[in-house]
């Protein structure tokens, strides 16, 4: 006699980790279960009766080139999306952390993923069939109706965020592109000192240029005054004249 909600929490503690509801703060967070109260969130989980994977470092949480027909959302740990170039090498794309929502852009497409996923560190996923969250159950739960408007949202904004990816790269000079990414980078933490998830050799490729350029531009920037940096930590001396550089 359990029920959907009794089984889902079953689903998640059969390995006597943390309870269901531990993660409700984070699921709440993220764009797709915004403005979704709790028990509304427990409806939603009883009926999507979504699977909970472990991963250790290294694994692949989706591979390019698959279509998994799963839309997931990182609980614990880190990972990065890799894009595979013709020649061979894998170009970072972006960083996940706790409450990052992936495959959503590809719910309802027979697209596949052009991007691998791997995890930077031991971490746990929760995945949700793009069918079951497309296709709103017999019960007609009203958090469905701004889950779906949460989802067109989501989708939205990771548009937008490609057009500023793609703003980024046709930039002609590399000092611009430096100076744009640790803009958005300090807007991202609402400070003017931040980490990045990149190393140097992930950065370069994000930003599309030799790692050796790289290296010398940062620190031609730090003796001019004009940033900080050790390893991946970042302080932003001069914004104004980096917006500057931008404009």
């Amino acid at each position: 006699g359990r029920n959907s909600c009794d089984f889902f929490v079953y689903l998640l503690c059969a390995e006597r980790s943390r309870p269901v509801e531990e993660y409700y703060p984070l699921l709440a967070a993220t764009p797709l279960f915004a403005d979704i109260p709790p028990e509304g969130l427990a409806r939603l989980l009883g009926c999507f009766a979504p699977a909970v994977r472990r991963y250790e470092k290294g694994d692949i949480l989706l591979l390019a080139g698959y279509d998994t027909g799963e839309i997931g959302i990182l609980l614990e740990g880190s990972a990065n999306a890799l894009k595979t170039t013709p020649d061979g090498a894998a170009v970072a794309i972006t960083d996940l952390a706790p409450g990052s929502v992936f495959g959503d852009v590809l719910a309802g497409s027979a697209v596949k993923s052009p991007v691998t996923i791997t995890a930077r560190s031991a971490s746990k996923a929760m995945f949700i069939s793009c069918r079951k969250l497309l296709c709103p159950c017999a019960a007609m739960h009203p958090e469905h109706t701004q889950l779906m408007q949460n989802l067109v949202r989501t989708i939205s904004d990771k548009y937008f965020s490609l057009s500023r990816r793609i703003d980024l790269l046709v930039m002609k000079s590399l000092r611009a592109k430096v100076a744009a990414y640790l803009l958005s980078e300090a807007a991202r933490a609402h400070s003017l000192t931040f980490s990045i998830p990149f190393s140097r050799i992930q950065l370069a490729d994000y930003l599309n240029c030799d790692r050796s350029a790289l290296s010398r531009e940062l620190s031609t920037m730090q003796k001019e005054g004009l940033i900080d940096t050790y390893r991946s930590s970042f302080k932003l001396l001069e914004p104004d004249a980096l917006q500057q550089m931008v404009q």
